[in-house]
């Protein structure tokens, strides 16, 4: 029977995916609770506090609704749920700095809600040797996600056409991945999708990700 992985031991699983291979995709990282008290988080969000998804941040940041039309509100520790994600984030930073050696200095994060025909097209992250993003989390907290539902993370080689990885943005799935390596997009969905969308930076500012 597939149980929920401890947290050391599903650390350790992000950990070696991204050595061998730069990206994986882990099915119930986020237990029930967690992903129910995040939800229930987001849903007390007053409206006004998602925004128009931007393309990059502070005086770069722009927004385009032929790139993305999802909406966002960024995450800090001003609640129980958020608290509790934040500092699962930071276990997991420090994993992959003792282990891996990657010099990752901070983490920041948002929610990230996306609406019947909403969309995010192909882009990167960061550029290789442009940017300050390293690593990129995205997890999902959608319950019975069916793939008539739409909205596949749809992830690419770093060259390449070909779709590397479709993942149905299904609850408690964690996608982890070198943010200057794999090209990725997000179909329309037909129905309410909600993710959690984070990099892990080495050091100030925050560059734009860049179309392609």
């Amino acid at each position: 029977m597939n149980t929920v992985p401890s947290v050391d031991n599903a650390f350790d699983e992000v950990v070696e995916a991204i050595a061998e291979r730069g990206i994986g995709i882990f099915p119930r990282f986020l237990d029930a609770p967690r992903v129910a008290a995040l939800h229930q988080d987001f849903a007390a969000l007053p409206a006004w506090q998602l925004t128009p998804a931007g393309i990059g941040r502070d005086q770069h940041q722009h927004t385009n609704k032929r790139i993305r039309t999802d909406k966002t509100r960024w995450l800090e520790g001003d609640s129980p749920a958020r608290r509790d994600y934040l500092a699962l984030m930071a276990g997991l930073q420090q994993q992959m700095n003792r282990q891996l050696f990657m010099g990752l200095k901070d983490y920041e994060c948002h929610y990230a809600l996306y609406q019947p025909g909403d969309f995010y097209k192909k882009h990167l992250d960061a550029f290789r040797g442009r940017g300050n993003r390293r690593l990129t989390t995205v997890v999902y907290l959608n319950e019975d996600w069916r793939p008539a539902d739409g909205g596949d993370l749809l992830v690419y080689p770093e060259k390449g056409k070909a779709v590397l990885h479709r993942v149905l943005p299904e609850a408690g799935t964690l996608v982890c991945f070198l943010s200057e390596q794999f090209p990725h997009e997000v179909l329309p969905a037909r129905r309410e999708r909600l993710s959690i969308a984070g990099w892990f930076r080495i050091d100030d500012p925050v560059a734009p990700a860049v179309l392609l």
